[in-house]
């Protein structure tokens, strides 16, 4: 499908937008978990662990069938690096997950009595530890949550009805309560990006791209290429060498060779166009 073709689709723009509100209720539900309480006196991370894992719940029966709910730039970029999304698509679902953010950021900002409140929707690297060590934990928290991702979008592909949507939810409530103390446990760099820029604080931003971002891309390869029922050798040169996975996949879970396969697919193709035409 070509870049003219994909852009008059009303699919791509309901995704695009739903990435976008998705991302605004998600944002706006963590940061508004994590305002202080009476007397000023901090939450701690328990109240975003919560409100994170039950909208991503909600967000998943909402949009999961338009765009996946993937509402985070990191999980995005880890289907693009599996090629389980294209680039054209990967990008556009990025910049409304970042506008979407911002959106809440702001949102909230304004809504909020006291500014000085605001401080506290920030990611903050704990001054008991180091960058180094929050973008570990942010890696590690992260690489969770994609995996679990990852496994219940091949359930959803082999048993049509799984709804997996509480398991990821549940990952989400496990990652912010691991890495919470150390980097806030962020897991989403439109998360940080947002109350970075209506705040303007962007002391160790970088922390909460390059952490989330590698432990996604680590988590989507490894579970794609090593432990999905249809990894294989193969699969990893199709996507090395941008040859189609799908025919790849379809070999190794039907046990067939790849050229039977492929053949296959092509008298697919020439019968629907013969039915086109």
């Amino acid at each position: 499908m070509t870049l003219r073709e994909e852009l008059r689709r009303r699919q791509f723009w309901r995704a695009l937008l739903a990435e976008m509100l998705g991302s605004l209720v998600f944002v706006s539900a963590m940061l508004g978990s994590t305002v202080p309480g009476p007397g000023a006196v901090a939450q701690g991370p328990i109240y975003p662990a919560l409100a994170g894992g039950l909208v991503t719940v909600s967000l998943g029966y909402c949009f999961g069938d338009i765009s996946g709910a993937q509402v985070n730039p990191a999980v995005t970029l880890a289907f693009l690096a599996t090629r389980r999304l294209d680039l054209l698509r990967a990008g556009a679902y990025v910049l409304g997950q970042c506008v979407g953010a911002t959106l809440a950021a702001g949102i909230l900002y304004l809504a909020l009595p006291f500014k000085s409140a605001a401080e506290c929707y920030v990611n903050k690297v704990s001054s008991e530890g180091n960058a180094g060590q929050a973008v570990g934990m942010e890696a590690l928290a992260t690489f969770q949550l994609v995996f679990t991702i990852f496994s219940v979008e091949e359930q959803r592909r082999r048993e049509g009805a799984e709804p997996g949507n509480l398991a990821i939810g549940f990952s989400v409530v496990a990652g912010v309560l691991t890495a919470g103390r150390f980097s806030g446990g962020s897991m989403n760099p439109a998360r940080s990006l947002g109350p970075a820029i209506i705040t303007g604080v962007w002391e160790h931003h970088w922390v909460y791209w390059i952490g989330p971002v590698l432990g996604a891309v680590l988590a989507g390869v490894s579970h794609e290429f090593f432990f999905a029922a249809s990894a294989s050798r193969h699969k990893l040169v199709a996507c090395l060498t941008c040859k189609d996975i799908e025919m790849v996949e379809t070999a190794s879970v039907s046990r067939s060779s790849l050229s039977t396969v492929t053949q296959t697919a092509m008298r697919a193709k020439q019968a629907n166009k013969q039915e086109h035409n």
